[in-house]
């Protein structure tokens, strides 16, 4: 019961980190991640541990973000399934990245891959289910560690495998931001025409969806195309105008 109510709690966390609220959201990993130790459930506490991590990541304070993750893999490693060790390994791996550590992240990015593929098929416990298939989580995040050390090729590559790995009509947020992230490393590699193709189904998949960091995605990469509009590029053009749309509509 307590590694419920646990689960509940973190989600709410997750919701408010996605409204924007940044200061409730980690109000409510903290008490999330009380919960998870009282229950005494093997390795729930470090995956909340893990999260919290991200949202440093995310927020551009890395400083106690390797900390943490490699303390909330220590609470696990040993103790959960395959799946849910790599979980915890590829958020480990982004932050050796975010550390300037870029062998130890590819490595560390690589044994979750592994963890992942070599998985004997044990039950993930619920709890690391917060973002649906392991899978599509692991790509996700290893994505991001391509992306912090500037191979943006392997991240789109990664990006893209984490967009099918999820059910579209379950996780449609997730999906779209995963393309969207995969589309601005097209960008970067100077494909403006996939690019332009990866925003478009990532704006599909948000139909329906109400969320800050959609619409913050959408307005950036409106902005990203600013610079595109004089060269008369008609997938340009037609981006541009879908998502002023969706901006408007939003």
């Amino acid at each position: 019961m307590l590694s419920a109510a646990g689960r509940g709690v973190h989600l709410l966390g997750w919701k408010s980190y996605d409204a924007g609220q940044q200061g409730l959201a980690q109000r409510y990993y903290l008490q999330s991640y009380a919960l998870a130790a009282e229950s005494g459930l093997r390795g729930h506490d470090g995956f909340v541990m893990r999260t919290m991590a991200m949202q440093g990541l995310k927020l551009h304070r890395p400083e106690h973000c390797l900390g943490l993750a490699e303390t909330g893999l220590n609470r696990a490693k040993g103790r959960v399934d395959a799946q849910t060790e790599a979980l915890f390994r590829v958020v480990h791996a982004h932050t050796l990245a975010k550390s300037g550590k870029r062998r130890a992240a590819l490595a560390e990015a690589e044994h979750a891959r592994t963890l992942l593929t070599g998985a004997p098929g044990d039950e993930v416990p619920f709890w690391a289910l917060a973002w649906g298939p392991p899978a599509a989580s692991v790509y996700s995040r290893t994505a991001k560690v391509h992306e912090t050390v500037g191979d943006h090729r392997a991240a789109a590559e990664q990006y893209a495998l984490a967009a099918t790995a999820r059910p579209a009509d379950t996780y449609a947020r997730i999906v779209a931001l995963d393309l969207v992230a995969g589309a601005e490393m097209h960008l970067k590699r100077g494909s403006i025409e996939q690019a332009c193709a990866t925003w478009h189904r990532a704006i599909d998949h948000m139909d329906g969806v109400r969320s800050v960091r959609t619409r913050k995605a959408v307005s950036r990469m409106c902005g990203d195309l600013a610079r595109f509009r004089a060269r008369g590029l008609r997938c340009v053009a037609d981006l541009d105008e879908r998502g002023r749309d969706f901006l408007a509509g939003v």
